[in-house]
This record gives structure tokens, sequence and C-alpha cells, in this order.
């Protein structure tokens, strides 16, 4: 457990540099979550937990392919956001000065327990 967090959620690089300059405040998935509350962000394939962010809500009214809502989730591929609609909202991501390795579960591929 770090910082009081239990679980940590694995993102790909380009979409986690995002989320951690505070570009991205939408992580798109293909499921809605009950998660809410702070959570560490893994980068992908790294062994690494490199910061953490709140999630705040689950959106599921919008329409995640129209334009207007690019500036949040960052997807250029509209075909993408057919299968991830649904927008997790997240808030006060922050990068850890150093990384924190961390032990692989296997068959983890969405989240991690800490």
């Amino acid at each position: 457990m770090i910082n009081n967090i239990t679980r940590a959620l694995i993102i790909k690089k380009e979409h986690l540099d995002k989320i951690l300059s505070g570009d991205k405040v939408w992580e798109m998935r293909s499921t809605k979550t009950n998660v809410r509350g702070r959570i560490g962000l893994i980068e992908s394939g790294s062994g690494l937990i490199v910061g953490e962010v709140e999630i705040v809500d689950v959106l599921t009214d919008v329409k995640p392919w129209k334009s207007m809502y690019r500036q949040y989730h960052q997807v250029y591929n509209s075909q993408l956001l057919y299968k991830w609609r649904y927008p997790w909202v997240l808030k006060n991501a922050k990068r850890y000065n150093k990384p924190i390795p961390y032990k692989h579960p296997k068959g983890a591929v969405v989240w991690v327990k800490l």
C-alpha cells in the first residue's frame, strides 16, 4: 500500500503521460467501474507505479466520439470510442518524483491490488 492507495490502474505510456500532465481528464474504458478515490497509476510494461490520480465519477450519458469531448479524453481515433465508451473522470493527477517498483501479479491487465 502506498499513501493509503490500495489499487493501481495499468495504462499505456502515451495516455498516462497526458493524464499526469493534466491534459487528459477522462480515461476511456469499455466498462464502468465502482472505484472512486485515489488510485495508483502504473505505466504498462514498466513494473513501476509512476503516479496517482483520483477517480471522481464515471459518465454513462455522453457520446464521447463527439468532437466536443476530445479535449477531455485526448483520443483522436473516434472509432476506438465506440468500444471505449465510458469516461472515468479523473482529478488531481500527480507524478511521483521517483517511480515505485511493484510486483506484477500474473493475469493483471487492468487493476493491480497493492
